[in-house]
């Protein structure tokens, strides 16, 4: 949101600009080369698209700016994801409701929370939503993957990404992908927030490409209340999805470049305040997250509505 000061992290500390990290070294342009490919996740492109200096205080500057104290609330979401995931390692047989309180105590992160009697209570929390969750799923039905990494490249991307689930569905003319992200934050999702999500569009591209079967249907699970948000994409609106994806990516590229070469990396990277600022890992660092009242690590978790926009 999803370090100790860097040389040249602000013009105005006097430092020298900082060195994009980059994900692959740097090389030397030759006419006729073709462009650097820009190395992606999910998480990453978020970032940017959230707010250019959180963008940079995370890729950019390094040593990076430290980081606030854990979150209670991706704590819950991390334990939850992974008792699902161990959930389906499990056999057929042995993948009933019984089984999640051993699960998810192994898997249990216990960071963020205020006290022992809200950490319990979480638990039980997270425990009654993965009880009726499974429920509701075929235990002998083992999904294309878990916890599966997908990736593609464009002329601009080479983008990878790690989908909570993907499932294998009939279809009019045989097996169709579905790419399943499970949610356990902000209550009130529905298609418009599928629809919208560039994540599971980039996971639909790339799992179409790396199983080579059609991926056109996108679900938000929310543990929490039960329901499922799904949009069926086109062949357009992935292609949509892409190009405002590698238009993002272009941009990072040119802002790197600026840092790179001497210039301004607060003007490069400039901050867009919000309501999400008091939510930021970085809001000690910044001056404009400053301004913003900071958010105790276990808040989101006291409300029956995560007020962290987007977050699991």
């Amino acid at each position: 949101m999803r370090r100790a000061s860097s040389a040249g992290r602000s013009s105005t500390s006097g430092g020298r600009a900082p060195r994009p990290r980059g994900d692959q070294p740097e090389q030397l342009g030759f006419e006729g080369m073709p462009e650097r490919l820009f190395v992606c996740t999910p998480s990453k492109l978020g970032a940017y698209a959230d707010c250019p200096r959180r963008y940079r205080y995370s890729y950019v500057d390094r040593p990076a700016p430290p980081k606030g104290p854990p979150w209670a609330h991706n704590s819950l979401g991390a334990s939850v994801h992974t008792a699902l995931k161990n959930w389906y390692a499990l056999s057929p047989e042995r993948r009933r409701p019984e089984a999640l309180a051993a699960l998810l105590k192994g898997t249990w992160v216990r960071e963020g929370y205020r006290d022992d009697e809200q950490e319990r209570a979480a638990y039980r929390r997270a425990l009654g939503w993965l009880e009726s969750y499974v429920e509701t799923l075929d235990p002998g039905v083992d999904p294309l993957g878990v916890e599966r990494v997908v990736a593609v490249k464009t002329a601009v991307l080479a983008f990878n990404g790690r989908t909570d689930r993907i499932d294998s569905r009939p279809g009019p003319d045989g097996p169709e992908l579905v790419i399943v992200d499970y949610k356990t934050g902000r209550t009130g999702l529905d298609a418009d927030d599928a629809r919208g999500s560039q994540a599971l569009a980039l996971y639909a591209y790339a799992a179409e490409r790396v199983f080579r079967r059609p991926c056109r249907r996108v679900e938000l699970h929310h543990l929490p209340t039960g329901t499922v948000a799904a949009h069926e994409h086109t062949v357009e609106s992935l292609a949509r999805q892409l190009t405002r994806a590698e238009e993002s990516a272009r941009d990072i590229m040119a802002a790197e470049r600026v840092v790179a070469d001497g210039g301004d990396p607060d003007e490069a990277f400039p901050t867009t305040p919000g309501p999400r600022c008091g939510w930021c890992d970085y809001r000690r660092t910044c001056p404009a997250g400053a301004q913003a009242p900071g958010k105790e690590p276990w808040a989101a978790v006291e409300r029956a509505v995560d007020p962290v926009p987007g977050q699991d």
